[in-house]
């Protein structure tokens, strides 16, 4: 597990049009998930400030989910 939880410095740009408010709420989120042992990648990071800047629906946030779960299973099955 990475030691800083770095991922506004890690991806502004995911960051970019969120108000202070949503940058806080996305964060907290994303530091609660790491302290669980979620490691972050870029990936969910816009996931997650794609929900909170309401870029996705519903549907379409559900569907990348799920092929981000589906990932994360085959990599802990191949031991990646």
């Amino acid at each position: 597990m990475p030691e800083a939880f770095d991922v506004q410095e890690r991806w502004p740009d995911l960051f970019e049009g969120l108000s202070e408010r949503g940058r806080w709420a996305v964060v907290q989120a994303l530091a609660a998930a790491w302290h669980e042992g979620w490691v972050p990648n870029r990936d969910d990071v816009e996931l997650i400030t794609d929900d909170a800047r309401g870029a996705v629906s519903p549907k379409e946030f559900r569907e990348r989910a799920y092929r981000a779960a589906l990932r994360d299973r085959q990599n802990a099955l191949a031991g990646r």
